[in-house]
C-alpha cells in the first residue's frame, strides 16, 4: 500500500502542516493525518516528499533533519502496521488504522490555538489546583516567569516557538540565551529547565504535544557560585544613607534592610503587617511552601522600620524591587567592579559587572544568613528563622567575605608566645 507526505497549504507564504496520506483501494477513499510537523512550502523538495537541505550544518539543517526523522516515524509504522494487519488477516480499514496511529503517536487534541495558549491553560490548570501541597503561590510565580522567558527567547530567535522545535538544537539555544542575554546563573538556569520539562510532560500527558525529545534535556549541574553578601557594617551603612530626597529610593532601602534583618524572603516580608506581630515576633505561613510556619523575633531594626511605616510596609512587585534596589545601591556609592564565575556543565564562564547590579531582593536574604554565622549562631537556630529544612540548601545562602575569611583564620592560628628567632 502506498503512501506519501504532503503539505496541507503548499502555496502558503509561511509553514503549513505536513501530513501523511494513503489511498485504501478497499474504501475508495484516502487516510489523511497530521502529522504535527510543520515547514515553509520553500524549505520543502516536491519531488522526494521531504524537507530539503538535510545536509547542512545550519541551525535550519538540523531542524529539517529533526522533521525528516519525526516523518520517517510515521511510514515505518504504518509499513509495519500493515504487514501485521496482513499476517494476522486482520481487515485493513481507515478506522482502525487511524486509531492505531492515534495511540502510536499519542494524537494532539484537535485545537486551533498555539503553543503560549498551552501554556496559559497549564498556568490557569496550575493556579486553579486547590488540592492540598499543590502549587505555592511563589511556584505559579515561576511558572509564569518561565512563560515570559520564554515569549523573549522568541523574540531574541525570531522565530515563532511549536512543540515540535523543542529538539536538542532548541535546548542548546535556549541554554545560551539564559547565560549569555539573561545572564542567569547555573542554579537559575537549573529550575527555569525543570519547570519547562514539567509543563512539556503536562503538554503530552493532556494531549496538546507528542513530541518526546524534551525527555532528554539535562539541565546543567547546579554550582554554588560566588553571589553577594553584605557585612552587618555594610548593612548599617545603607540604613543610615540619607535618602530624604528621594522618597522611592528610601522606601526600597528599608524594604531591603527589613529582609535583612529578618531573613525572610521577599514574597514574606514585604507583605508582613500588624496582625502579624504577636509579643515581639513575626508569625506568618510561608508563601513558597504553605506548610510551614515562620516564626521570626524582632530586633531593633526590624522593629524601628516597622514603626515608621506604621506596620504597613510599602507595597512594590519583587520586580520593581530588583529594578530600584540597584539604583538605591549605585547612589550610596556601591558601583566598583567585581567579577562574578558561573560553571555550566564543565564550562566556567566569568562576567565583570558593578556590585549594585548584583544587588537583589536574595541578597537580604543571603546577608542575614551570613552575618549570622560569622556571629556564631548556631544553624538550627538561624535555619528557624528562615525556614530551611534542608543544611545543604542552607549552607548555599553563606558567603563570608574576603575580611571574614582572614579574621577567621587570624582567630585560630595565634602564637601564645613569639618563637626564638633563627639566625645564621
Amino acid at each position: 500500500m502506498k503512501f506519501t507526505f504532503n503539505l496541507k497549504e503548499p502555496k502558503k507564504d509561511g509553514e503549513t502542516l505536513i501530513l501523511f496520506s494513503a489511498y485504501f483501494r478497499n474504501e475508495g477513499r484516502k487516510f489523511v493525518y497530521s502529522t504535527g510537523e510543520s515547514v515553509n512550502p520553500k524549505e520543502w523538495d516536491f519531488k522526494h516528499r521531504h524537507p530539503n537541505d538535510l545536509n547542512g550544518r545550519s541551525a535550519n539543517a538540523n531542524r529539517h533533519r529533526g522533521i525528516k526523522r519525526q516523518l520517517d516515524r510515521y511510514s515505518n509504522y504504518f509499513s509495519d502496521l500493515i504487514q501485521s494487519y496482513k499476517l494476522s488477516n486482520r481487515e485493513i480499514t481507515i478506522a482502525v488504522v487511524k486509531g492505531d496511529f492515534d495511540t502510536q503517536f499519542k494524537r494532539t487534541k484537535a485545537i486551533s490555538s498555539k503553543f503560549f495558549e498551552v501554556y496559559d491553560i497549564f498556568l490557569t490548570e496550575k493556579r486553579n489546583d486547590f488540592t492540598e501541597g499543590a502549587n505555592s503561590i511563589s511556584t505559579i510565580s515561576r511558572y509564569t516567569y518561565n512563560k515570559k522567558l520564554l515569549v523573549d527567547f522568541e523574540d531574541w530567535k525570531g522565530k515563532k516557538l511549536h512543540f515540535n522545535q523543542f529538539t536538542s538544537a532548541f535546548y542548546n539555544d535556549l541554554v545560551e540565551y539564559c547565560i549569555t542575554v539573561k545572564e542567569h546563573s547555573a542554579n537559575t538556569l537549573r529550575r527555569n529547565i525543570g519547570l519547562l520539562k514539567t509543563f512539556l510532560y503536562w503538554s503530552v500527558e493532556n494531549g496538546y504535544n507528542y513530541k518526546l525529545d524534551f525527555q532528554k534535556f539535562k539541565a546543567p549541574k547546579a554550582q554554588q557560585t560566588d553571589e553577594v553578601a553584605l557585612t552587618l557594617d555594610e548593612v548599617k551603612e545603607v540604613f543610615e544613607f540619607d535618602f530624604s530626597a528621594n522618597r522611592k529610593l528610601e522606601k526600597v532601602r528599608d524594604l531591603f534592610v527589613f529582609g535583612c534583618a529578618t531573613g525572610m524572603r521577599y514574597s514574606n516580608y514585604s507583605k508582613v503587617a500588624k496582625k502579624d506581630v504577636h509579643n515581639g515576633v513575626i508569625k506568618v505561613r510561608d508563601q513558597k511552601n504553605t506548610d510551614k510556619s515562620l516564626e521570626v523575633p524582632l530586633n531593633e531594626f526590624s522593629t524601628y522600620i516597622l514603626k515608621k511605616y506604621d506596620y504597613n510596609l510599602p507595597k512594590l512587585s519583587n520586580q520593581k524591587f530588583n529594578d530600584y534596589i540597584k539604583e538605591v545601591f549605585g547612589a550610596i556609592g556601591y558601583t566598583q567592579d567585581i567579577k562574578k564565575t558561573i560553571k555550566i556543565g564543565r564550562e566556567l564562564k566569568e562576567q565583570i559587572k558593578p556590585l549594585n547590579e548584583r544587588i537583589s531582593s536574595h541578597t537580604a536574604r543571603r546577608s542575614f544568613i551570613t552575618i549570622m554565622k560569622n556571629k556564631k549562631i548556631p544553624d538550627k537556630v538561624i535555619m528557624s528563622f528562615t525556614g530551611h529544612r534542608s543544611l545543604e540548601v542552607f549552607n548555599k545562602y553563606y558567603k563570608p567575605n574576603n575580611d571574614d575569611k582572614k579574621e577567621f583564620m587570624k582567630t585560630v592560628w595565634k602564637m601564645e608566645k613569639a618563637p626564638i628567632s633563627v639566625t645564621g
